[in-house]
């Protein structure tokens, strides 16, 4: 038999989904299963996204421009001047998914070899769109006990070698729900500029921002215009997950131009999450205003439940619907798959995403695991008592 590819080989499993097989068998088993473990929200998707699907009415679903249909595009950069983000048109590239827009980043920006420093613990995805375009990921660790807040700028600085070509966020942060401010981002524009770096920055759920924190993009960051990428998507913000369509956002006309090359080779977004994408740019406020205020609700009931229980510790996310939280565990990836094979609490179970897959550091996360606070109120005060109730019994219980 030929052998599978390097890269194949080096392509990592997702730490997100490898327990997906031990929660199918607990649900044959009868047990219901709470799915903390994923970013899938169930709020209902804005009616008018959908129901432009339903009234397409061409008569033929034929390929789009390469760099996504015009008016959507259009639409989107009036959505981006609304949110303090200057931009044009033409600064904008429709991609399959947040996933493409940062893969072609990557191809378009980064040479095989060259590094891209990100603060960890990160989406872990990211690892596989390094091995994909042949780039290493230089990890700076940040830290549960401050809410996992920039890594200060000299620690960037140490990591810097002539290999490095960029550095890479996500805000608010993906797993751990840390927002980043204005002043963290300006540290970043003057390392950014010094080095002559690209900075890269995914903004997926920049609608989901509390406590009065607001968002800052870092294409509202002056003098770097060339150096910034942003990467953005409709999964989040619109409870769109499915429709796979997301943007790559920046000034420079050079990259734009390349990330175009790879937009050409693969043909064309779809098109019919391009219709309803461009559809959803008309959802009313009052749409926001209700998801913005369920997921606070979420959020102060898991966060308060979770730090009731002895021995779990987790920080008060300040955005997106995250938060990485401690366990007094041995391993969380051996408790979180204990959960799904050997316990239940009355017939109920959890599953939880191992910390360990976020980092790139090997040994770090392994009694950490993030949460998604996405469903509704009454099956997360479910899926905290089966945790609390786990940890009773746990064999592999650490006691503090």
């Amino acid at each position: 038999m030929p052998n599978i590819s390097e890269r194949g080989n080096f392509m990592p499993s997702s730490p997100i989904r490898k327990l997906v097989p031990y929660a199918e068998e607990a649900k044959k088993r009868g047990i219901k299963v709470y799915h903390l473990n994923i970013g899938q929200p169930d709020i209902k998707t804005p009616e008018n996204g959908l129901q432009a699907i339903r009234d397409f009415d061409f008569k033929v679903a034929a390929y789009t421009h390469s760099a996504g249909i015009e008016s959507y595009r259009r639409g989107l950069a009036k959505y981006y001047k609304n949110v303090g983000i200057d931009v044009d048109y033409t600064d904008i590239i429709v991609t399959t998914g947040g996933s493409e827009s940062i893969i072609f980043a990557f191809m378009s920006c980064l040479n095989p070899g060259d590094e891209v420093i990100i603060p960890e613990p990160f989406y872990t995805n990211y690892n596989g769109f390094a091995v994909q375009a042949g780039v290493k990921i230089v990890p700076v660790t940040s830290n549960i006990k401050d809410g996992f807040a920039l890594p200060p700028i000299s620690e960037f600085e140490k990591k810097i070698t002539p290999a490095t070509k960029a550095i890479m966020i996500c805000n608010p942060n993906n797993p751990t729900g840390y927002l980043y401010s204005k002043d963290e981002l300006l540290q970043l524009r003057d390392i950014v500029k010094k080095h002559n770096l690209f900075l890269f920055s995914d903004e997926v759920y920049r609608e989901f921002c509390y406590d009065g924190n607001e968002h800052y993009s870092v294409m509202q960051l002056e003098g770097i215009d060339d150096n910034l990428v942003l990467m953005d998507s409709v999964s989040k913000r619109y409870s769109e997950c499915g429709l796979r369509i997301g943007t790559l956002v920046s000034r420079n006309k050079q990259l734009i131009e390349t990330v175009l090359k790879f937009g050409q080779a693969r043909l064309c977004p779809p098109l019919f999450g391009q219709v309803a994408a461009e559809a959803s740019l008309n959802t009313p406020d009052e749409y926001f205003d209700e998801v913005y205020n369920e997921y606070i609700k979420r959020r102060n009931i898991v966060i308060d439940l979770l730090n009731k229980i002895p021995g779990v510790y987790s920080p008060m996310p300040k955005g997106a619907f995250y938060s990485v939280i401690s366990l007094p565990v041995d391993d969380t990836d051996k408790f979180c798959q204990w959960l799904l094979e050997d316990f239940n609490y009355n017939g109920e179970t959890v599953m939880l995403a191992p910390a360990s897959g976020f980092y790139a550091t090997k040994g770090l996360g392994k009694n950490e695991a993030r949460i998604a606070y996405v469903l509704k109120e009454e099956d997360l005060v479910r899926a905290v008592k089966c945790l609390e109730e786990a940890l009773k019994v746990y064999p592999g219980r650490i006691e503090n």
